[in-house]
């Protein structure tokens, strides 16, 4: 696929970043949306979907579908709503994940390992094992129902702060307000939380949570681990998620 030249489209975007997209997204599979539309069925006339993705967010005019709650049952009760938004749908949250990726990448703390790239629960849990001997006591916590009630205004302004792309802006508001379908076809509308399970949410997260000297994130959690010359009575924790 050849490069859009600037003049024809009021936002530029790489066809070949369209392109990336959809191997990121067929690599990670997953369901359909609310369309059905599996990935073997996208594939079935993949030339004109992917040019249908780049032409709508070039111009301006790529608007969401609503994304699909699925139920995921808690082990120790209660559901975790997911959002899975559809393979087009994907593809689209994957370019601008892929953009903010390359400007908020370098500025992450070494030490946050969820949602990145080459890194995984895996990586955090070496790093822990091995400050086990430097430190004798931890503090683990969870950011409860992060994705569910993360504010809009406040995610929006931290990718404005991160990004001079005005389409990523752009398609983030769209995305962050897109309502979610439930299983009997009706239709809720969201004013805060980001869905968990689309593709853009987790570098949105990672725009969001703090850094802590001394603490390994795992996703929407965070652990601690303190030298023992630090007085227990006096640790002060503030997750400043605004």
């Amino acid at each position: 696929m050849g490069e859009p030249k600037s003049k024809e489209k009021p936002f530029v975007i790489s066809k070949w970043a369209v392109w990336e997209a959809y191997q990121r997204v067929k690599a990670n599979q997953g369901a359909p949306g609310v369309d059905g539309c599996s990935i073997e069925a996208f594939e079935k006339d993949l030339k004109n979907n992917l040019y249908r993705i780049w032409n709508r967010m070039s111009s301006g005019s790529y608007f969401p579908p609503p994304v699909k709650a699925v139920e995921i049952p808690k082990p120790h009760g209660g559901v975790r709503i997911l959002g899975v938004p559809t393979v087009a749908d994907r593809i689209a949250q994957t370019v601008v994940a892929m953009e903010l990726e390359k400007r908020v990448e370098p500025m992450f703390h070494p030490d946050s390992y969820g949602y990145r790239p080459n890194r995984s629960a895996l990586d955090a849990v070496a790093v822990c094992r091995t400050r086990c001997w430097e430190s004798d006591w931890v503090v683990d916590l969870d950011l409860e129902k992060f994705f569910d009630s993360v504010d809009h205004a406040l995610m929006v302004k931290a990718v404005e702060a991160n990004t001079n792309a005005p389409w990523v802006v752009l398609y983030v508001k769209r995305w962050l307000v897109a309502p979610i379908q439930h299983p009997d076809g009706s239709l809720h509308e969201r004013g805060k939380g980001t869905p968990q399970g689309s593709a853009v949410s987790p570098v949105l997260a990672n725009h969001k949570v703090g850094h802590w000297r001394g603490a390994s994130f795992f996703r929407n959690g965070v652990l601690f681990q303190c030298p023992p010359s630090e007085p227990r009575g006096q640790l002060s924790l503030h997750v400043a998620l605004q």
